[in-house]
């Protein structure tokens, strides 16, 4: 029989109403920020939020992570949206929980160390816009970057978080570098610079459980601020790194809603909930009230991205993380960067390389971006490099780090590479060992002067500030200057089952509707043609139409190389038969030597313009791919006869960036 008393204890047990646990586990929610960034390459918008946003204020949580770390990038880059007007929007609609953001120390939310009064002034803005929570990591755990922006936090009247990156060398905790003192050591130096709670942020899963519980035992004993845990699911061992740290007394733990865990991002909260359900650390949260939201998540919100979903994979973990220890959102882009090349077949070659080029730039921790100045170095060390020389294609992030305008690394930097990566530096070959920022001359009001002419509203000139070339172009949209394109506008339910039925129409046959017409007799003019494609092969008629006969075209010999020198082809084309590198191809128009883009990328800027003349080696562009700069040097010496495009323009592999003649 059905036993109505039981369903009644059971409805107590999942609500809220459930008696309170003697210390129960706080619960940061990442959904709003890493969730979409692991996932979706951060291209969730605002309007997607918006309509769950009442009911995840109703859940408990001790925060939700709404801004920072790659949302103020990608919003203003690909979403044509203000990044501060996010958290703002969020405000309204969540008034009771607060707001929690990824700052990366003096990096801010960029890919480079900013100059003092920036880091300054767009601290003290995060915060007047609605930010509570600074949870504050440097890549190196070089603490000397937080030393201008934790100030601005505390003078604020906001949390400070400090983070300690985790990374290991062994195949767990331990080894000369990442061992339990150098934790400690870290913990007590965040400590005493006032951190409110300290984060053990592991970014690419390789926390294991046990490890969690003996670090998380040792640091409640040694330091009195609450601990709180970051372990993304990549790996697998997530939840139950959790739930070990929970045993061990970790204070705060981070989640997702479910539909936007595991795989990259997250562990999710609802089993969790069920699985602490009854003890000490019992988080109270209503469980049919999660369940409510992912309702809303999984039906109405999620479908407009599941195209970004990376579905090559069957299985939900990827063991080879702690391997290359690579985060996860950093694999999928470099994935994405070598289809693009078309040289997705050196994938195994860039995880071996990864861990190299790590070693030699001094054992950084992966994290954002020394995940990406290592994985970046790591491809163009596969595609570029040869037998005789390692490092030929250098990024500018790689010379900055070995200048020390990143911070200390945990270990030397090889002194071959730094010797390489220095020669010609425009800073000097002598590598800093002051707080990095101390060399960086005041950058607000240059950018205060550069966007005069649109805005001098202070959230505008940081958005410049921090993105000079994107941020320009996303005031021009704001302030109608320029009109965004297409790609830049928002996905509805309707695009995604518009594509949906266009889908099922091409896997049933009926994408394209056949008309009936009639098929003309074969003339005396039929030529057959053996066609070739993708290793089939097709014979196929070709005659004009109503089947008047035409002389063949025979092509005059006379005009051939009696070395039997083959015709010639359009330049683009010859290079890409002849397999060759882009430098030195010849131009479109066969009267200069173009210099070809060596991989997909954005134009950041023009070194030499139209005009100037240029020796072999010389930098004529500065080309941006996946955030990372890399020179393009002249193939000769030469006048610049054509520039391509503008700063800001996004080019494929192969475009002709300019001519030189």
């Amino acid at each position: 029989m059905y036993d109505h008393d039981q369903v009644k204890m059971t409805d107590m047990h999942y609500g809220k109403d459930r008696p309170p646990a003697e210390n129960p586990l706080k619960i940061e929610d990442l959904t709003f920020r890493d969730g979409h960034q692991s996932l979706f390459a951060t291209r969730g918008r605002t309007e997607d939020m918006i309509p769950v946003a009442e009911m995840m204020d109703e859940v408990g949580f001790w925060a939700m992570e709404v801004w920072g770390g790659a949302t103020f990038d990608t919003m203003h880059r690909f979403l044509n949206e203000d990044p501060w007007q996010r958290i703002r929007t969020l405000k309204k609609y969540i008034k009771k929980t607060p707001f929690s953001m990824l700052l990366r120390g003096q990096n801010l939310v960029g890919y480079r160390n900013y100059a003092d009064d920036v880091a300054a002034v767009f601290v003290e803005r995060a915060a007047a816009n609605g930010i509570d929570i600074f949870r504050t990591f440097d890549a190196l755990n070089d603490y000397r970057n937080f030393e201008t922006v934790v100030p601005v936090i505390k003078s604020s009247g906001k949390h400070f978080q400090g983070c300690i990156c985790y990374s290991i060398t062994e195949a767990r905790l331990g080894g000369n570098v990442f061992n339990l003192e150098y934790y400690k050591k870290k913990a007590l130096e965040l400590q005493t610079m006032g951190a409110d709670s300290i984060c053990i942020k592991d970014m690419a899963s390789l926390l294991a459980p046990y490890d969690a519980y003996r670090l998380v035992k040792e640091l409640k004993k040694l330091v009195s601020v609450p601990i709180h845990l970051h372990s993304h699911f990549t790996s697998g061992m997530a939840p139950m790194t959790l739930l070990k740290a929970a045993e061990a007394g970790v204070d705060i733990v981070d989640t997702c809603m479910a539909p936007y865990a595991y795989r990259t991002s997250h562990t999710a909260i609802e089993p969790l909930v069920m699985t602490l359900l009854g003890t000490n650390r019992d988080t109270g949260f209503d469980i049919k009230h999660l369940a409510a939201i992912d309702e809303i998540l999984e039906r109405e919100i999620l479908p407009k991205y599941r195209h970004l979903l990376d579905d090559t994979k069957v299985s939900v973990i990827d063991i080879g993380v702690l391997l290359h220890q690579t985060p996860g959102g950093m694999l999928s882009n470099l994935v994405n960067q070598l289809r693009e090349m078309d040289a997705l077949d050196k994938i195994e070659q860039v995880y071996a390389e990864l861990p190299r080029v790590r070693k030699e730039l001094g054992q950084v921790p992966l994290v954002t971006p020394t995940s990406q100045i290592v994985g970046i170095q790591a491809v163009n060390n596969v595609l570029f490099d040869d037998e005789s020389e390692r490092y030929k294609m250098i990024t500018s992030q790689v010379k900055d780090l070995c200048y020390g305008l990143y911070g200390k690394t945990p270990v030397p930097i090889y002194p071959q590479l730094q010797k390489k990566a220095l020669k010609d530096y425009p800073r000097g070959e002598v590598p800093i060992t002051c707080r990095p920022a101390e060399v960086l001359e005041p950058e607000l009001e240059k950018a205060r002067d550069a966007v005069k002419e649109l805005t001098s509203d202070i959230d505008d000139v940081l958005i410049y500030a921090l993105y000079p070339v994107t941020g320009k172009r996303f005031l021009n949209w704001k302030y109608g200057k320029e009109k965004p394109p297409e790609d830049v506008k928002p996905r509805t339910l309707e695009d995604v089952r518009a594509e949906q039925e266009l889908i099922e129409k091409a896997k049933a046959g009926k994408l394209i509707e056949k008309k009936e017409k009639p098929v003309p007799d074969k003339g005396p003019g039929l030529r057959m043609f053996n066609v070739f494609v993708d290793g089939e092969y097709f014979e196929v008629g070709v005659q004009e139409a109503g089947g008047i006969q035409q002389t063949p075209y025979t092509p005059d010999r006379s005009t051939a190389s009696s070395s039997g020198e083959k015709p010639s082809v359009t330049p683009s084309r010859a290079v890409e038969d002849a397999g060759e590198k882009p430098d030195g191809a010849l131009s479109p128009s066969g009267d200069g030597s173009a210099v070809l883009a060596p991989m997909p990328g954005m134009v950041v800027r023009y070194e030499k313009q139209q005009g100037e003349r240029v020796q072999q080696g010389d930098t004529v562009v500065i080309l941006e791919a996946m955030k990372m700069e890399n020179a393009i040097k002249a193939p000769v010496n030469g006048t610049i006869k054509s520039i391509n495009f503008r700063s800001g323009d996004t080019v494929s592999k192969n475009d002709v960036l300019c001519v030189i003649g």
